[in-house]
């Protein structure tokens, strides 16, 4: 599954906001028109936004016809619209910052424009592939955490459509599946956006791995009952000390698998790490329109003028992770700060 591609000067995108009930992939031919498929959430997920984000800059070195030594101005321009379409994911921010080194005067002043595309298209190519194998080892170390008979509950969507390759979370729960564990996944529909009940259902569906769909609030039920062995989280970015800012919602499950005392693993690859933010309190929080609360496929579910509050991101804090799954092996929160 190719959630993201190049195709000779344009990036199609599988449209997740379709999803399941369509597959179609759209064009985007620009970078403000690939800031706005970020902001419409037709591309989501840590890894993959910023790889969306990479390729925005190279559509604007594709399509740029003015003066090379307006160039660094110019692509402050580009970060700054792609940015702030999707301000948490620190993928992104870090993607953007891959092309800095092409606009420095330095570089400008020896290399032609058709040189500058090249040189921008090998650096989307290769976070590309970065991704793809960061998202292998991850699932290759966290398979060794997953019990013979596991079961698993994880929150929004953390698979191919999130994340390049097999995914982060999702893709320890398929190589489990694939080393023929017996494992099965409580599956939270994340609102308001359902990005469970749309998206990490339709992917376990397509790799047949055993699953069942909760509304979000039935977590504590689950833990009380003593039916989940343990719970695997993406993560969009992680601080310093090891906060970590996931899909909202990620902070109380974390809570309730503390409580219970149930493993709690955050599944993410070195690209989401920022060492400059020293906790989680200096992480910036997007926060969506109101009408994905107030509204449930253009029909209200609240009265008129109703308020609604939408955070997209929650803070948990790392003394409540158990472990964090990286690319480069598992760490504990304690090891972070030296990573």
């Amino acid at each position: 599954m190719k959630p993201i591609y190049w195709d000779n000067g344009i990036v199609k995108l599988l449209d997740q906001r379709l999803l399941p009930d369509k597959e179609v992939y759209v064009e985007v031919k620009s970078v403000k028109e690939m800031a706005n498929a970020l902001r419409e959430m037709r591309i989501r997920g840590a890894p993959n936004v910023g790889i969306a984000g990479a390729y925005g800059i190279v559509l604007g070195i594709w399509n740029y016809f003015g003066s090379v030594g307006d160039l660094p101005e110019v692509y402050h321009s580009w970060c700054e619209w792609l940015q702030k379409a999707r301000p948490t994911a620190y993928n992104l921010a870090r993607a953007l910052s891959l092309f800095r080194p092409l606009f420095q005067p330095e570089n400008l002043s020896s290399t032609s424009l058709s040189e500058l595309k090249e040189q921008s298209l090998y650096i989307a190519h290769g976070l590309v592939q970065a991704e793809e194998s960061a998202c292998e080892r991850i699932g290759t170390h966290g398979e060794r955490l997953i019990p013979p008979r596991g079961r698993i509950l994880t929150l929004c969507n953390t698979g191919s459509l999130a994340a390049y390759g097999i995914g982060t979370a999702l893709g320890i729960i398929r190589k489990a599946h694939q080393a023929r564990k017996n494992i099965f996944v409580w599956v939270m529909e994340t609102r308001p956006w359902l990005q469970g009940a749309r998206l990490t259902a339709w992917e376990l569906q397509q790799d047949k791995i055993p699953f069942r769909l909760i509304v979000d609030s039935v977590a504590g039920q689950l833990f009380r009952e003593k039916q989940v062995d343990l719970v695997l989280v993406g993560a969009d970015r992680i601080a310093h000390n090891g906060d970590t800012a996931n899909k909202i919602g990620t902070y109380p499950l974390a809570i309730l698998a503390h409580y219970h005392d149930i493993p709690f693993y955050v599944a993410a690859p070195r690209s989401t790490f920022e060492t400059t933010r020293h906790d989680g309190s200096h992480i910036p929080i997007e926060e969506r329109p109101e009408e994905e609360v107030l509204t449930f496929h253009g029909i209200a579910v609240a009265p008129p003028q109703t308020r609604a509050y939408n955070p997209v991101f929650d803070i948990t804090p790392a003394y409540l992770i158990t472990a964090f799954i990286t690319d480069t092996g598992v760490y504990s929160p304690s090891q972070i700060p030296a990573l």
